[in-house]
């Protein structure tokens, strides 16, 4: 029974796996932004470094297990053989020459594609203000002066500047199809540069599970012209909403699957008032007011000794 089972269950297993990949659209291998091109690049340059082993190792298992079977009579029997030199070699130093390159590689692709570098580029950069809330996107453009909830614009072939933060628990930004990541965390800013090198419209998600409105926590990244862009941008300026400190204080309270919201205009420095407000709770301004604490609490026993002596 056992032996016809676990060959039936791993077929089944085999048909499930390619139902399941049958939806998938590949977006990481079909990018559309420079630094998702490098990012596939790196990929495939890594996978088809660690197939010079691997596809090898496979034909050969099947070659010798074929060769040395027991009914093949015509091979050769050496059950004292204990050494190769020759295999050595090759077993030792083809994996560690690839292990060389591919290092190199990783190395140099890393750093070039290092997501606080800024993109080289003889057009303007845009800035966006990313905050990460339970469980929507709240982008801020300040040289617009303008914010959205889980929708950006911009223009193609324009280096998009963002600046990352959280209001809440710590979230990843992830635009697929443009390439990076990065964590965002609530007191501290990070940054990614990215670029879009044709127009369209791309899923953004949160790559960092965050609770139970985790699922629902995406939104769309649209690359247009540049005049589309100004377009839209007076439209927005148009909408009756505006961020002001009591609207942002009801966004940023926990909603499931937040429609696009947008808001003529927000309050200035948004950006940074929100990262300020965890200021006190840094680790080290943390340490720092407790040893504060202590050092005051033991200046008092000091003064409190010194007066009971004198009694």
């Amino acid at each position: 029974m056992s032996k016809k089972r676990y060959p039936r269950f791993f077929g089944f297993l085999a048909l499930f796996s390619m139902l399941l990949l049958s939806g998938c659209d590949y977006t990481l291998l079909d990018p559309k932004g420079h630094v998702g091109v490098q990012e596939r690049d790196l990929i495939i340059t890594a996978t088809l470094l660690m197939l010079l082993v691997v596809v090898p190792v496979i034909f050969m298992t099947i070659i010798f297990a074929w060769k040395y079977r027991a009914t093949n009579k015509s091979a050769t029997y050496t059950p004292d053989w204990a050494h190769s030199t020759r295999i050595e070699l090759v077993v030792w130093l083809v994996p560690l020459a690839i292990i060389i390159v591919l290092g190199y590689v990783t190395y140099k692709s890393t750093h070039a594609l290092d997501p606080y570098r800024p993109l080289e580029s003889d057009v303007k950069p845009l800035t966006i203000e990313v905050v990460a809330l339970d469980w929507k996107w709240l982008f801020i453009y300040p040289e617009q002066g303008i914010a959205t909830v889980n929708k950006i614009v911009f223009p193609a072939n324009t280096p998009i500047n963002f600046r990352i933060t959280s209001d809440s628990v710590m979230n990843s930004f992830f635009i697929p199809a443009l390439g990076g990541q990065i964590y965002a965390m609530a007191g501290m800013q990070t940054k990614l540069h990215l670029i879009a090198n044709e127009n369209g419209e791309f899923d953004g998600i949160s790559a960092n599970y965050s609770g139970a409105g985790f699922t629902g926590m995406k939104f769309k990244a649209t690359a247009t012209s540049q005049a589309d862009f100004d377009a839209w941008v007076a439209d927005v300026k148009n909408s009756p909403k505006q961020l002001a400190t009591a609207e942002y204080a009801a966004l940023a309270k926990p909603s499931e699957r937040n429609p696009v919201e947008l808001y003529s205009s927000v309050t200035p420095n948004l950006f940074q008032i929100i990262i300020d407000k965890y200021e006190g709770m840094k680790p080290g301004k943390i340490v720092h007011e407790k040893k504060e604490v202590a050092g005051t609490e033991g200046m008092d026993m000091g003064k409190n000794s010194a007066a009971q002596a004198e009694e």
